[in-house]
């Protein structure tokens, strides 16, 4: 009696057991995967700052008063961007891309459209980025006729005029070129600037500064900033799958006019 009573404890015991076992399965097959241990898969950043480091330019104003138009749009003073400081010491409209690496830098075109507005008689952005073979947008909401003029040394120049009201129009250039100057031919003081590049990993610094490139394949990469007026810089960085790489610039020299 008692070796029968021990034989079905052993069986009831291992009865349990497999119980346990399933019914563990059966909650973990209800999990969404995005919530079960898995190794990370998520790409890496660059983040950073462009910084000055020399005597600050005096600001340059911007004068409109040859269109009236243009002149009666704003009340407050406006400066040229090219030599714009932050409060904080350092430098917007900064354009930073990933050069060149071991990482597999290649990526398909994208099919929306960066849009490069005039408004208030300026461009806006004043600087930023697109990719070979994407549309640039341009798009007018002034009250006055504008000479939309991209000048390129690579790419084939383009210009366009654009009325009050008009529709805007498309462009696309075919071949990296860091940077494109945009200007107006009936405005000499709006300016812009095109980074056309070969991928998608680029930013253009904001009003502190700061920069973060996103999803960045893991790999060591050598980094450029571009500035209208204090020069270019390179850096070298190594990307890690899930972390954010910083990288920094300081520029110590206002550039020669060419």
């Amino acid at each position: 009696m008692w070796i029968f009573r021990r034989r079905t404890f052993a069986v009831w015991e291992a009865l349990f057991v497999l119980i346990v076992i399933a019914a563990a399965a059966s909650v973990l097959a209800k999990v969404p995967k995005g919530l079960q241990p898995q190794a990370s898969t998520n790409p890496g950043e660059i983040i950073g700052s462009v910084y000055f480091r020399a005597e600050k330019p005096k600001p340059q104003p911007v004068d409109m008063s040859s269109d009236p138009a243009c002149a009666a749009l704003g009340e407050e003073s406006v400066y040229a961007w090219d030599s714009e400081i932050n409060e904080n010491g350092t430098l917007p409209n900064a354009f930073v891309y990933v050069k060149s690496g071991s990482g597999n830098l290649s990526a398909s075109t994208p099919h929306n459209s960066i849009v490069l507005t005039q408004q208030g008689c300026l461009y806006e952005p004043h600087v930023l980025g697109v990719m070979t073979g994407q549309p640039i947008q341009v798009v007018t909401l002034d009250p006055t006729t504008h000479n939309v003029h991209f000048m390129p040394k690579v790419n084939r120049d383009w210009n366009v005029t654009q009325e009050p009201g008009s529709a805007s129009v498309i462009h696309v250039f075919t071949q990296p070129e860091v940077m494109i100057p945009v200007h107006c031919n009936i405005h000499p003081w709006m300016k812009a600037y095109v980074g056309v590049v070969s991928n998608p990993y680029y930013a253009v610094t904001d009003k502190q500064g700061n920069f973060v490139i996103k999803n960045v394949p893991p790999g060591d990469y050598a980094v450029d900033v571009w500035t209208a007026d204090f020069g270019t810089q390179e850096q070298h960085v190594t990307a890690r799958t899930g972390e954010s790489s910083p990288v920094n610039f300081t520029m110590e020299r206002v550039k020669s006019s060419e």
